[in-house]
């Protein structure tokens, strides 16, 4: 199974209700630790004035309420973001719609930002054409590698100027460089003879 299955996978419908519970229950903790904050508030308010030193272990709990749903929240949003992050690693700098269907608008910022300091990075490395260090995530066996078009994509233009129809089910013998971000994307697939 490649990636890009597995990646369907992930959100497939089951996984789509999942990720909305998710959201939901996100929610849910967000109201509880407001509800807690305000009732520690009052609480806190009525001990001072009227010095009731009984509400005190409540207050104490609750906040300890309060801190515990902030770290679990904290893990979650983080969760997400390297999830997120490592999409621009396996997709490249556009993602497939079906994986945009499923992220927030906060999160597609977050990936637009990303995406951009990431290719503001690579142009500072390598002298004046930069260096993209999202190629040859595996150190390459040969650097040349046949492909087969899956899906019709286009014209193609390597280094030395030659322009190359990529039309579905064609085969090429390409700089694997140049390939690795269509096989990512799932316009190529490598053939393995």
């Amino acid at each position: 199974m490649n990636r890009h299955q597995d990646t369907e996978d992930q959100i497939s419908p089951t996984k789509r209700s999942h990720h909305k519970d998710q959201e939901d229950g996100l929610r849910q903790v967000l109201q509880e630790m407001e509800a807690l904050y305000e009732q520690n508030q009052s609480d806190v308010n009525e001990a001072k004035s009227e010095g009731r030193a009984k509400l005190i272990p409540s207050i104490k709990l609750r906040h300890c309420c309060l801190l515990r749903n902030q770290r679990c929240v904290t893990a979650y949003l983080y969760d997400r973001l390297l999830r997120i992050r490592a999409l621009r690693w396996e997709y490249g700098s556009v993602l497939p719609a079906n994986v945009r269907f499923h992220m927030c608008a906060e999160e597609l910022q977050w990936f637009s930002q990303y995406k951009k300091s990431l290719a503001s990075f690579m142009r500072s490395l390598g002298g004046n054409e930069g260096l993209d260090i999202t190629q040859d995530m595996k150190p390459p066996k040969s650097l040349y590698i046949e492909v087969r078009c899956l899906k019709d994509h286009g014209e193609f233009e390597i280094d030395d100027g030659t322009v190359i129809l990529l039309k579905k089910n064609s085969q090429h013998f390409l700089p694997r460089w140049k390939c690795e971000q269509l096989i990512r994307q799932g316009v190529l697939e490598h053939v393995v003879s």
